[in-house]
């Protein structure tokens, strides 16, 4: 059977993206064959292997302020010299994002974006989420997943006066716990079409 790592790289300020990334990560695991690596920002610096070698990596920011936090940034910007100039090393990965903000908007498209716009400079494959906006008709129910409409990635509100205990809410926890098990399923889908491609196999022998 083919295994793939799919890894989970995010910051957390106050632990609600965290609760996020953990969704994630079950998600992931919730597939057989994939395999979930999860590394804070912090720690980045002993786990570049490990991102080297994923198959996907599904990047987890909090909007503050309308884009990733610094500690995030950083991050991106330490893979100009680590990842970039090595060789592209991140090249055909499958990519993704998830982020929280204290609002429901909270300008969360502008950070979706930003983490896009990194994953099409390591020319990796984005992947979105593939349900419909919930939560926007008189039926619709704040239990709903995707109730805040985002389709780049996985979107969650967390009360600014509530602890990563209760916030965000489980209905955010199940997007992105959706947004790992798609991430998963697409890794794997992609690994297995390229092994049983001969011209797949060749061109990455020749990478």
């Amino acid at each position: 059977m083919i295994r793939q790592g799919i890894a989970i790289v995010y910051h957390s300020g106050y632990g609600h993206t965290g609760r996020q990334a953990e969704a994630v990560r079950a998600g992931v695991e919730e597939v057989d064959g994939a395999e979930a690596i999860v590394v804070t920002v912090d720690r980045v610096e002993h786990h570049w292997g490990d991102l080297n070698a994923a198959q996907a990596i599904i990047f987890g920011s909090p909007t503050y302020m309308g884009a990733v936090s610094a500690s995030f940034k950083a991050f991106q910007e330490a893979t100009s010299q680590t990842v970039l100039a090595r060789g592209y090393l991140w090249r055909d990965k499958i990519a993704a994002g998830f982020t929280t903000s204290g609002s429901r908007s909270g300008d969360k498209l502008s950070t979706l974006m930003q983490m896009v716009i990194f994953a099409a400079q390591h020319g990796m494959h984005w992947v979105g989420l593939d349900l419909p906006p919930a939560n926007c008709s008189s039926t619709g129910s704040e239990e709903d997943m995707n109730r805040l409409g985002f389709w780049l990635g996985a979107a969650a509100q967390a009360n600014t006066d509530e602890g990563p205990e209760t916030a965000p809410p489980a209905s955010d926890l199940a997007t992105a716990r959706h947004l790992g098990r798609r991430v998963a399923l697409t890794a794997l889908q992609y690994a297995r079409g390229r092994e049983a491609n001969p011209f797949a196999r060749e061109f990455a022998a020749n990478e």
